[in-house]
């Protein structure tokens, strides 16, 4: 199969007529393994895809999108990028719909950093492909959503966030600003917070992995 990006894939031990699906997206500068070494711990009946972003760092790093500093170490995201992976993603997840036996109303995305961001800017995009997400050490970037995303039915979406109160990459503040802009579209969220840096921890692991059981 010749699918829109490389990625890993845990089949579902307990097969379904159709299963449902958690797609990982990686951060900045790493791969598809990085996630994917979760894939043994997570619910059984889920096909687990790790997706390789489509920018190519060198040595088995790989970016959403480029992350650029101006001449005063300002760091800035290419939007068009970020929107370009945004709708890269949306086709492979029709692609992966198509190709496996997998419930197209049970997507789920988990993100870390920038693969959060993204997922943030896909479920908003695309609330209809997206039943849940999972935003770890990320925040909402409005300028990559779709230009009319508020005009979305958001009434299936469910959000779980985290993120780690010493974050030096992703600043805790740009975090908390999640929920209340989530709450403002009607969207039901869990947001929480650990006393860690940019990673995540056992304790953070087992509170996703509990909200992905109990939402099913």
């Amino acid at each position: 199969m010749n699918l829109s990006l490389e990625y890993l894939i845990r089949e579902p031990k307990i097969k379904l007529d159709k299963n449902p699906l958690l797609l990982l997206l990686h951060g900045y500068g790493s791969n598809e393994a990085d996630l994917f070494s979760f894939a043994s711990e997570l619910p059984e009946e889920y096909y687990v895809i790790s997706a390789r972003a489509p920018y190519d760092l060198q040595y088995g790093s790989y970016a959403w999108y480029a992350i650029n500093f101006d001449a005063n170490e300002n760091k800035f995201s290419d939007h068009e990028q970020a929107k370009l992976s945004r709708d890269l993603i949306a086709q492979f997840i029709e692609e992966l719909v198509t190709n496996y036996p997998i419930d197209k109303n049970a997507i789920s995305l988990l993100g870390f950093s920038q693969g959060a961001i993204l997922s943030y800017s896909i479920a908003l995009s695309h609330p209809e492909k997206i039943q849940k997400v999972i935003a770890l050490s990320g925040y909402i970037s409005e300028p990559i959503f779709e230009e009319n995303y508020k005009n979305n039915n958001f009434s299936n979406l469910q959000v779980f966030a985290a993120h780690g109160t010493v974050d030096q990459v992703i600043p805790v503040e740009w975090a908390r600003k999640a929920k209340p802009f989530l709450a403002n579209l009607g969207i039901e969220s869990v947001y929480k917070e650990y006393p860690i840096g940019h990673g995540v921890s056992p304790q953070l692991f087992n509170d996703f992995k509990n909200w992905l059981i109990q939402q099913n």
